[in-house]
């Protein structure tokens, strides 16, 4: 498979003197285990590959098992490198890992490390309690339009039905996608939610956490309201349940809660979320739509299109200073914005040739005095050379 963008990056940091540990944080089926062990071939030092999901009930000796194997391999001045895959399955992971880092630091042991994981919440917790200033994190995002066009020559069209899942990438059947909608639901989002969310984190009611999930495909790029969520859901429960379970589902990149964009915060967070899938296949696959009824119901199609901008966005502001939301006022409203200190950027997208209101994005321009305002879709930037450019471009 050839290589994603991120792999001159990685490539070059363990190049480099031994500093700190690489931290590769992304959902399942995006990737970052064969990026792991291309850059270790590339660099060409002595690897020991260990994944934590491969047995069950590992424990912390398991770790030190696997780092007496990897130091074992240090045997000329280009040092070792480790790789732990889905470390955050163990208990105590980050403990034992501070301890046989700094073992090594202060006896000038060469061995580089590099941990995987799909479970940020859990991640980012032993990062900050135990190695807080001894990792840099690399975020591993779902695949872009670029990526899925030049590994596998898709369409933008075929791109917004079928996402950017690669290993699902050589069952997508224009005329007939079962195949590929039973592999999405219950190789990706089935196993995603069951463990790396009910089976890592604790969920008082996981019929609805699904529920919730399910809901969000299907109102992917529109706004509502908790209130609203929870009679959707015929639900009593209270609106600070609803979400966290959205940041849950967030954190394993599936579903997404856009906020509204206000200049306090205070009202940014209290703002009924605006839902947007990470990645179009989850809606695509639990529709039951095939690729030509997709694009003949234009309801449909104009909310993926939707989507898939907004899918864009949130991958590629991860470990970025680039914050997303959405902006309303009444009935007036513009899909998103960006803001980067105090630079912002206002964006509107249209799917057909339909008649664009601009009220919306008037009103925001008046309040507000955004520093760009782009038109994605017919008439303004195309999807594909949106896609196909990197968000820094944009603010």
């Amino acid at each position: 498979m050839k290589k994603r963008p991120i792999f001159a990056q990685l490539a070059k940091r363990l190049q480099e003197p031994r500093q700190f540990i690489q931290v590769l944080l992304g959902p399942r089926q995006v990737g970052k285990t064969t990026l792991a062990l291309q850059v270790a071939e590339a660099i060409q030092k002595p690897s020991h590959y260990a994944s934590a999901d491969l047995a069950t009930l590992q424990n912390v000796a398991w770790i030190q098992q696997q780092w007496e194997v990897a130091r074992n391999k240090v045997e000329s001045p280009l040092g070792a490198l480790l790789i732990i895959d889905e470390v955050q399955k163990i208990p105590h992971w980050s403990d034992v890992i501070k301890a046989l880092w700094d073992q090594d630091t202060r006896q000038k042991t060469n061995l580089s490390v590099m941990i995987l994981g799909s479970s940020p919440w859990l991640m980012q917790k032993g990062l900050s309690e135990s190695l807080a200033g001894r990792f840099e994190t690399i975020p591993v995002t779902h695949w872009s339009f670029g990526e899925v066009r030049d590994h596998f020559g898709w369409s933008v069209e075929k791109y917004l039905y079928f996402g950017g899942y690669p290993g699902a990438a050589p069952l997508a059947d224009e005329e007939e996608p079962s195949r590929w909608s039973y592999y999405v639901n219950e190789s990706l989002i089935e196993t995603t939610i069951s463990r790396d969310i009910l089976l890592m984190t604790q969920v008082n009611k996981p019929a609805l956490l699904r529920r919730l999930f399910q809901l969000g495909c299907l109102y992917s790029g529109q706004i509502l309201s908790y209130s609203k969520m929870l009679g959707e859901l015929q639900e009593s429960g209270n609106t600070t349940t609803l979400a966290h379970y959205l940041d849950l589902l967030s954190g394993a990149g599936l579903l997404g809660g856009i906020q509204k964009f206000a200049k306090q915060s205070v009202r940014q967070k209290a703002s009924s979320p605006k839902f947007s899938v990470y990645n179009t296949a989850l809606m695509t696959a639990q529709s039951g739509k095939t690729f030509k009824q997709a694009r003949e119901d234009r309801v449909f199609w104009g909310r993926l299109v939707e989507s898939a901008v907004g899918a864009y966005l949130l991958n590629s502001i991860r470990g970025t200073q680039i914050e997303l939301f959405y902006w309303r006022e009444g009935d007036k409203e513009v899909d998103f914005v960006l803001q980067r200190g105090n630079a912002i950027t206002a964006i509107e997208v249209k799917s057909g040739e339909e008649f664009f209101n601009r009220t919306g994005i008037d009103i925001f321009v008046s309040k507000f005095k955004p520093d760009r305002v782009l038109l994605i879709g017919p008439q303004g930037i195309s999807l594909e050379k949106f896609f196909s450019t990197p968000l820094s471009n944009f603010i």
